[in-house]
């Protein structure tokens, strides 16, 4: 039997929580200024849940946004912004160097380093009524041609799930993701931005990662420290203006230990692809790695392939998406479609 444990505003919060060693157990995790980090991955930082292999863990971020801009936007009243938000502006000075507010991290008995954390997304739910797109100066994928600061903030209709970009633009919310999961860094790192992403993961703003996905984290340090954020209502390839529909969402997690797995960098699968990842600050570079992690994941999966073959269904048949080129450390991710392995 599981069994619900909250740790959120009034709920445990100066301590770790311990998963039950007997059965799996369920957890909700929501965010607090006891439950949050803001803008860093660090093997240093102090787990906020322990729970084992097989746990499954619900957990809620909070949007990127300061509560003043967007009471003064109009846009939703007041009561809108959730109240934890208000209390993470107020209460936590310390942040960076990057800008995201992660919930976590949770620690995992059992993961050391070498070993694989296996996240499972089993279902993502739009947990706010707004959300906001922003463009700073000199950034982007186009940073000498939008120089001024601009932020839209954009209401969401959760019943629809739809939102209203501009006027009479209406882009789905059908498949929001979460923009940041990852685990710690090697310790030696040290406390790192969560901007760019990297072999942690963390910002790696891929639109695939949706309830129904598998993401697997190479693991660096005991325990994995798995934190999330960066909640995004929609997103295209590229996020090429610095930023998604950003908003607030809560995800039900299953965290699984794998022994039997071997990782340098993150991959990720769909119930219809085999997902890998080049990241590197050039481009070129990303992709060179997504195409050499193409080869390096079907021939450990299917030891028949030589690397010849696996490099021509590489070319013949794997889809190579730019995932973001925003974050510093830009992306691509390899689309391996799983139904062309017939008899395999």
């Amino acid at each position: 039997m599981s069994r619900m444990i909250a740790v959120c505003c009034g709920a445990v919060m100066a301590g770790l929580v311990t998963a039950s060693a007997a059965s799996a157990a369920e957890y909700t995790l929501m965010p607090s200024p006891q439950t949050v980090n803001i803008g860093n991955f660090n093997a240093a930082n102090r787990p906020v849940l322990r729970i084992n292999s097989g746990d499954i863990v619900t957990i809620e971020a909070s949007p990127q946004i300061e509560p003043e801009a967007v009471d003064a936007s109009g846009v939703v009243p007041p009561s809108a912004v959730p109240q934890y938000v208000r209390d993470i502006y107020r209460t936590v000075k310390d942040r960076g160097p990057g800008p995201h507010i992660l919930t976590g991290p949770v620690f995992v008995s059992g993961a050391m380093p070498g070993d694989v954390l296996e996240v499972r997304i089993l279902q993502i739910e739009l947990a706010t009524d707004y959300g906001y797109n922003r463009q700073r100066p000199y950034t982007g994928a186009l940073p000498d041609d939008f120089t001024a600061f601009w932020q839209r903030i954009i209401p969401i209709d959760r019943r629809n799930r739809t939102a209203t970009v501009a006027p009479g633009v209406v882009v789905p919310l059908t498949h929001p993701f979460f923009g940041t999961m990852g685990v710690a860094p090697p310790e030696v790192m040290g406390r790192i931005s969560s901007g760019p992403p990297g072999v942690h993961a963390g910002n790696m703003d891929n639109k695939e990662l949706g309830a129904g996905s598998i993401l697997y984290l190479p693991v660096h340090v005991p325990g994995a420290l798995f934190s999330v954020g960066d909640g995004h209502g929609a997103q295209g390839d590229g996020e090429v203006d610095l930023s998604a529909i950003e908003t607030n969402l809560r995800g039900r997690f299953q965290f699984v230990v794998r022994k039997d797995m071997k990782l340098v960098w993150p991959r990720a699968e769909t119930p219809t692809h085999w997902i890998v990842m080049g990241l590197n600050p050039n481009l070129d570079e990303a992709m060179k790695i997504a195409v050499r992690e193409t080869i390096s994941f079907l021939t450990q999966r299917f030891p028949k392939l030589t690397r010849e073959e696996a490099y021509e269904i590489a070319s013949v048949a794997v889809d190579y998406h730019v995932t973001q080129v925003v974050d510093g450390t830009v992306g691509v991710h390899g689309m391996i479609p799983k139904a062309i392995f017939q008899g395999r």
